[in-house]
């Protein structure tokens, strides 16, 4: 028959010896989890990292990934496939359009309301609401600055439309599929460069473009100083949030040129905003003379407008 010394757990003299021998010992119990301190989990980390992948959103790219290979694709000649692009409501991009409008600091644009959805309908709205806010305005402007003239004569210019929307739409398209593609190029080059999708770039560009629609309303007055210090307070906002995306993405590379892309990016975004204003708002426009008309005696008829 076992004595009762038989019966004792190995493990709890195992553990006692030990409590004797150091009282400053940790004991671990089988059913709790094993815990690692928050400073040793620091340390195993490298430096900086974790606040890149709260930047990049990298934390987040598995499950993304996971989740996106559970959804069937559709092909893409069905109408299916192009709906997944406008698959958002009213509250997600507004929600949009206040980030690119208050954008946070130190936040991503692209991880905190893009990379869930990524989207078409705000991008492809707000563009055709910014060519018909400066078409219009630009009009309105130049007929308020010659309102009382008596020799001009009011034209309205619908060919500013379609210079508006070419201008507009090729900025939204053309110049976030040159990034993707280097994005692509120093990936393969680099492997610390987090390449976006192309949509992901789209959304970013199509949505911080939003603020110039009040912009371009207000630059309706006719006063330079007053148009000036709306685009400069519009590149604020607007290249900001183009900053905080992008250059998390590009700081692991060559400094040189990770500062001449985001330099690049935000050359190309002034350009957009100082050529409208200039283009649209303070071009000069050459007084129309008012028409003669020949009369029956003999006679001139200036007329007034």
């Amino acid at each position: 028959m076992a004595t009762a010394d038989d019966l004792k757990f190995q493990e709890f003299d195992d553990a006692a010896n030990l409590l004797a021998a150091n009282p400053d010992a940790t004991t671990i119990s089988i059913d709790e989890p094993v815990e690692i301190p928050k400073n040793q989990h620091s340390r195993l980390q490298e430096p900086g990292r974790e606040e890149d992948d709260e930047l990049l959103g990298t934390d987040d790219s598995d499950k993304t990934e996971l989740l996106a290979g559970q959804k069937k694709s559709a092909p893409f000649w069905t109408f299916e496939y192009y709906q997944t692009f406008f698959d958002v409501d009213t509250y997600q991009v507004l929600d949009r359009i206040k980030g690119s409008v208050f954008p946070v600091p130190g936040k991503n644009f692209v991880r905190l309301y893009i990379r869930s959805n990524p989207d078409l309908y705000g991008p492809f709205w707000i563009c055709a609401t910014l060519v018909f806010t400066i078409a219009v305005s630009g009009n309105l402007s130049n007929f308020f600055i010659h309102l009382g003239k008596p020799t001009y004569h009011y034209v309205p210019e619908f060919r500013k439309v379609s210079i508006a929307s070419t201008t507009i739409y090729a900025y939204a398209w053309l110049v976030p599929l040159a990034l993707w593609g280097f994005l692509m190029w120093r990936n393969s080059k680099v492997m610390n460069i987090v390449s976006y999708s192309f949509l992901e770039i789209v959304c970013v560009y199509g949505y911080s473009l939003f603020i110039y629609i009040p912009t371009a309303i207000l630059w309706i007055i006719p006063q330079k100083v007053v148009r000036w210090v709306l685009v400069v307070f519009s590149l604020c906002l607007s290249g900001s949030v183009l900053v905080m995306t992008f250059w998390p993405a590009v700081r692991d590379d060559n400094r040189r040129i990770a500062v001449a892309t985001v330099a690049t990016i935000l050359l190309l975004h002034a350009l957009l905003a100082v050529g409208c204003l200039a283009y649209f708002f303070d071009a000069p426009e050459l007084d129309i003379p008012a028409p003669i008309i020949p009369a029956h005696n003999g006679t001139t008829v200036i007329t007034k407008s």
